[in-house]
């Protein structure tokens, strides 16, 4: 059969993203079709269409996160039938009207959860739950920072963490973003452009800097992120929005408190059947209870994907944005 689906048959701006027929086999031995209600937008997206991470192959269909309608199932399926709810990460695809995805990277959605919100928030919200409960498990009383506290991944931390008990510090770019990012549980904001972010975490707590930095920026905030760590702090770093870290001294992490760097990725985390079923569920429970929302900010028709690339790297979204069939 024949869908709609937007496809990049050659690496590089937002133009090459091209909408255009394509056609869907049967899903295979272990696949599932889905008919999308809403694919989410995130920046590794932007990766895999400029070329910054191969894809597997050429062409292919950029997205990773959708939620929608089960249409069919193939061989080896056992768990989920035509008509149930459910969401994914998964490997490049999502962009298009409907995708055979692994039954393995599917998880039953919530009946209270709506197809938009939970498109805006799986790779989004599971990437807040492996940093704030295993890359550095969060606690009451600690104190953090977040770069870029008013964009996806930012926002879902704030409100997360806060619902934890921590002191939750976010850069942001504007003073919208900032009056955003508080209202989304920040306690601190500190506008990155106009102000020396390093120097103000030290006066906020008093010199005693943070527990830990979840920074999805990059270049343009290392190392002045080590310098918002008290001994034996860690340094989450999950994304590259500005550009990728340049390699340093690893002694650097010991000139400045004995610190610990990590770089973790949500794929290695959702390999295992098992870590994604929890995390899953711990992240439907914290949206059903209410300790986190998800703000979708802007839809886009598939078809203006390319539009949606431009906001998203010219940094003027904030929260999930959304693509809808």
């Amino acid at each position: 059969m024949t869908v709609k689906a937007i496809r990049v048959h050659k690496c590089g701006g937002p133009d090459q993203l091209v909408y255009e027929d394509v056609t869907l086999p049967p899903p295979g031995t272990g696949e599932v079709r889905v008919r999308h209600h809403a694919m989410g937008l995130n920046y590794i997206d932007v990766y895999f269409r400029s070329g910054a991470y191969p894809a597997a192959t050429m062409p292919f269909t950029p997205g990773n996160e959708g939620a929608g309608e089960v249409l069919a199932v193939g061989d080896g399926v056992s768990g989920f039938k035509p008509g149930d709810r459910v969401a994914y990460v998964s490997s490049p695809g999502s962009y298009a009207e409907e995708r055979n995805v692994a039954a393995s990277a599917l998880v039953h959605l919530p009946a209270d959860i709506p197809y938009e919100t939970a498109a805006g928030m799986m790779l989004k919200g599971l990437t807040a739950e492996y940093l704030l409960h295993r890359t550095y498990p969060v606690k009451k009383g600690d104190t953090i920072l977040v770069q870029a506290a008013a964009g996806g991944v930012g926002l879902i931390l704030c409100q997360w963490a806060n619902a934890i008990g921590a002191t939750v510090i976010g850069t942001v770019g504007s003073a919208d973003k900032a009056e955003l990012a508080k209202k989304h549980g920040a306690h601190h904001t500190i506008l990155y452009r106009e102000e020396d972010f390093a120097a103000r975490v030290k006066t906020i707590t008093d010199g005693k800097l943070c527990n830990v930095v979840y920074d999805g920026v990059g270049a343009a905030t290392f190392p002045a992120s080590l310098d918002c760590l008290r001994p034996f702090g860690v340094f989450a770093s999950f994304g590259a929005a500005s550009g990728t870290i340049p390699a340093f001294d690893i002694g650097l992490l010991a000139k400045k408190g004995s610190l610990f760097a990590t770089r973790p990725t949500l794929f290695t985390f959702l390999a295992d059947r098992a870590i994604l079923e929890s995390m899953a569920a711990r992240l439907f429970a914290a949206v059903s209870a209410g300790a986190v929302t998800i703000p979708v900010t802007a839809r886009y028709p598939l078809a203006k994907a390319a539009e949606a690339h431009r906001a998203l790297e010219s940094r003027s979204t904030t929260g999930s944005v959304i693509f809808v069939p």
